[in-house]
């Protein structure tokens, strides 16, 4: 089944698409921190949400995660004075500022599934925003599974393993998180998406697990063997950044494309 949608990667170009998707991502990361913080904003002073915010980040490599935190500063300083009506317009702009990512998301899916896309401007911009917001609710459930463990962690230091053990919790956490995340893209963003849902198939399972892999795997490779520094120099952390994210889309689509090999086997048996 691999070695089938590898095939149909590279038919539909899969790595271009990939690659759009990431430059559209990262252009939105900004927009989307903000649509997080006002939306978490609402319900918790800024010092906590920048603290909460910058512990989801703190799983991406070093060079991805001090970008991100420096942006997230500026934001958490900028927003501290927001109120009322002013807040919520506020997120209103951020929200649809963001959207041109989720919209990356759609198109790169469209191609994976082989789905023309004849839907109106209107209710893929509307798509859009619902998975933009859907994003901000899996990055904080992202964050509930780390500041849960690093609490109970802290709270409970003389259980023997302990710190392994909520290490584990929190990957399992993500695991899950990632499965849903991709099955919630794979099921609505496509045309013609799937007739029913699924709460787990192979390529949602796949894109969990190798958003997983990825995060601690590149991150290594990043920390012991890549040398971006001295190739890139004052750019070396945006292309770090820039590279996670266009290896995270990947294995997203890639996920849609055995999810499409897996239903023509269906079919043909049928």
């Amino acid at each position: 089944m691999l070695v089938q949608a590898f095939k149909r990667a590279g038919g539909h170009n899969l790595g271009l698409a990939a690659a759009g998707v990431a430059f559209y991502a990262f252009l939105a990361i900004v927009p989307l921190l903000l649509s997080a913080v006002l939306t978490y904003g609402l319900v918790a002073d800024m010092e906590t949400v920048g603290r909460h915010v910058a512990a989801m980040a703190s799983i991406l490599p070093d060079a991805a995660a001090g970008i991100i935190g420096g942006q997230l500063e500026s934001i958490v300083a900028d927003s501290d004075g927001k109120k009322g009506l002013g807040l919520l317009m506020a997120l209103a702009f951020a929200l649809f500022a963001a959207r041109n990512g989720a919209a990356a998301v759609i198109t790169a899916l469209g191609i994976a599934y082989a789905r023309p896309d004849d839907r109106g401007f209107l209710r893929l911009t509307l798509l859009a925003l619902a998975l933009t917001f859907g994003g901000i609710l899996a990055g904080a459930l992202v964050i509930g599974a780390v500041v849960l463990f690093a609490a109970l962690e802290a709270l409970f230091p003389e259980v023997r393993g302990s710190a392994a053990l909520y290490q584990a919790g929190t990957y399992a956490g993500l695991l899950l998180v990632g499965m849903a995340a991709a099955g919630v893209l794979y099921r609505y963003a496509p045309n013609g998406a799937e007739p029913r849902w699924q709460w787990v198939t192979p390529g949602s399972a796949f894109a969990g697990l190798g958003w997983l892999l990825l995060t601690f795997g590149f991150g290594f490779y990043v920390e012991n063997f890549g040398n971006y520094d001295a190739t890139y120099g004052s750019l070396s952390a945006v292309i770090v950044l820039l590279t996670w994210i266009y290896l995270a889309a990947y294995v997203l689509l890639l996920g849609a494309e055995i999810n499409a090999v897996a239903r023509q086997r269906v079919q043909a048996k049928a």
